[in-house]
């Protein structure tokens, strides 16, 4: 299962494709910035991505 869930993510997308689009954007645009900054990022840029979406619905 995904963390989270998917259900919950693709409340806020108009479909599963533009869900996609936005979290590879994201995850482009984290991977850019630690690249920037010459940080060491642990998890991967796309989970990092998932998890700020999803805590921006929650908020």
């Amino acid at each position: 299962m995904l963390n989270p869930a998917i259900g919950k993510l693709i409340k806020n997308s108009d479909s599963r494709y533009k869900l996609v689009l936005d979290v590879a954007k994201k995850a482009r645009k984290i991977a850019n910035e630690a690249n920037e900054n010459e940080e060491i990022i642990t998890e991967k840029p796309v989970t990092l991505a998932m998890n700020e979406m999803s805590a921006d619905i929650d908020d």
